[in-house]
């Protein structure tokens, strides 16, 4: 008996929530699934916007320069032989020079820098995979910081 009137009670309740509310449940559930949607679609266009979206890329680590003795007596800024095509591309979009037009702008005094290591006449950069001149310039040139 109870449950009967338990359940007479909940049909009441949700019968009167139906007549009175002006957006029925199959609406609500469309709207909210349809929002849903958008908010999941437009947050994938943002992130393919900023270019961050290969988790692989964001956690590798940069190269500097050729590690083999035979480059550090060549140029070894020259060597781009175990440089991927993609980063070569990557360089170019980020308006990399191998002269800076700016004369307080170049690669040595950027925050993003890497020094050459030791027997090498380049260095690297944070952005980039590949050797850089450090008379060099990109369009992310950043001062470099006390730290």
């Amino acid at each position: 008996m109870t449950s009967g009137i338990l359940y007479w009670l909940k049909n009441q309740i949700v019968n009167h929530i139906m007549k009175h509310n002006k957006q029925p449940r199959r609406v609500f559930l469309k709207n909210a699934f349809s929002t849903g949607l958008a908010i999941t679609g437009l947050t994938g266009i943002a992130a393919s916007c900023t270019g961050n979206t290969d988790q692989e890329e964001k956690t590798e680590t940069p190269a500097a320069a050729p590690e083999s003795p035979s480059a550090a007596s060549t140029d070894d800024c020259k060597d781009f032989s175990q440089v991927p095509q993609a980063e070569i591309e990557k360089r170019k979009s980020l308006g990399y020079e191998e002269v800076t037009p700016f004369t307080d702008k170049q690669c040595d005094n950027c925050q993003l820098f890497i020094p050459p290591k030791e027997g090498h006449t380049c260095g690297g950069c944070m952005l980039f995979k590949g050797p850089v001149y450090a008379e060099a310039h990109c369009t992310y040139w950043a001062p470099q910081t006390d730290a």
